[in-house]
């Protein structure tokens, strides 16, 4: 039977492939040490956990909650904006709850996209920046960026070779998978050229919280005059080891959170109302958790950094967010990130994930998660110098899974 036309226009899941042989191996007893996926393994800090016990036991919770977040946690996010950027929101027509910024991704793409309309889109990139519009119609323009000089002249010229003009252009700094971040500077000009070529910037901002060397990642909003054409995206997956929880955020530009909002009054009821009632108060604490969550990704950062070096893999370190953006050896890159990623499942009891998922320019690296803790990190780098070293000695022994077959 012909598969529909949404599902045609995706391509195969990629990570699926690792995930299936990355669960063959465990079944015969592998014990693979998993930093591909990034799932947040710390567990959601106690107050907010108390909280939700809390509010649960009130029966009158259970009933259906407000699609656009209640109005105490989309004033708790205002306030976070006010504090952690000096961005002034209007809780009522500037934010909206999302489940999780991925679902707000999405439900955005349904809301403003019609049939053919053109998004500009980094890649690499996380897949829904792409994908969430590819199902609502929308055609991509992948720019092979980075946040630095480059960047306008190579929007300028998808703007100049595409047709329609774009709708939109998507940003994520910190970036997943990257890891790139941008400067205020930036956002400056971005928003700049925004406005005098008429086009939406849609930001996903996930990773805010999660930066390492002292420099907090600005919000694009900080911009003057930013609002009137951005859109901002947050997650509390990572902030606060919330990702089960799924709640995040749309903020800005007040014509856009409305379209998303009424896409989403047709297709949720939001989050259940004891998970806003606690994401509210996480957002209203004194930010220790925040705090503590990025400490312990700042530690395995730099484990990772100097055992996975050691063991004879180079790594830059990342500035920020929870992944590293690791170039393959060179004695394997020409295998493609996909078949590097089989190999170290097989020989180093290692997962990662593909460069490749992220898009055709990411294929020469994989994404590191620092979702293990020290000495699994540690343990995986001796795996990793294991495997390297026999490679060393017999690299004809090394072969791709695909070529077995």
């Amino acid at each position: 039977m012909e598969e529909f036309h949404k599902v045609r226009r995706l391509p195969p899941y990629v990570f699926e492939q690792v995930n299936r042989l990355k669960a063959s191996a465990r079944s015969r007893g592998a014990d693979i040490i998993d930093l591909g996926m990034g799932n947040p393994d710390l567990p959601t800090p106690k107050a907010i956990v108390d909280k939700l016990c809390e509010v649960v036991r009130d029966p009158r919770t259970h009933r259906y909650s407000s699609s656009r977040g209640i109005p105490g946690l989309r004033r708790a996010q205002a306030n976070y904006y006010q504090r952690r950027f000096g961005v002034k929101l209007n809780p009522d027509t500037q934010v909206v709850a999302t489940l999780g910024s991925k679902e707000g991704f999405a439900n955005m793409a349904q809301a403003i996209t019609a049939p053919g309309d053109v998004i500009l889109c980094p890649n690499p990139t996380y897949p829904i920046h792409a994908f969430g519009f590819i199902m609502s119609g929308g055609v991509i323009r992948s720019l092979q960026v980075e946040p630095d000089d480059g960047f306008i002249p190579a929007v300028e010229r998808g703007i100049r070779h595409s047709i329609p003009k774009p709708l939109a252009l998507i940003l994520n700094y910190p970036s997943n998978p990257t890891a790139l971040v941008a400067s205020l500077d930036f956002y400056k000009d971005v928003v700049a050229f925004a406005k005098k070529n008429d086009i939406i910037i849609l930001s996903d901002l996930a990773y805010s919280e999660i930066y390492f060397d002292g420099n907090p990642p600005p919000s694009v909003l900080q911009v003057p005059g930013a609002i009137d054409v951005c859109v901002e995206f947050t997650s509390m997956s990572k902030t606060f080891s919330m990702p089960g929880w799924r709640m995040g955020f749309a903020v800005g530009n007040e014509r856009l959170i409305a379209a998303l909002t009424r896409v989403k009054s047709y297709l949720d009821y939001g989050a259940f109302t004891p998970i806003q009632v606690a994401a509210a108060h996480a957002l209203n604490g004194d930010g220790a958790d925040i705090a503590e969550v990025r400490e312990v990704y700042h530690k395995r950062r730099d484990v990772m950094v100097d055992s996975f070096g050691r063991a004879g893999w180079t790594i830059p370190a990342p500035a920020a967010s929870m992944f590293a953006w690791a170039p393959i050896p060179e004695q394997f890159r020409q295998l493609g990130s996909l078949e590097f990623s089989k190999l170290l499942i097989e020989h180093a009891d290692v997962a990662v994930a593909p460069g490749i998922g992220f898009g055709e320019y990411g294929d020469d690296f994989v994404r590191v998660a620092l979702v293990e803790n020290e000495h699994r990190i540690r343990q995986a780098a001796r795996n990793i110098k294991r495997f390297l070293a026999s490679t060393a000695k017999q690299p004809n022994n090394v072969v791709p899974l695909s070529a077995r077959r």
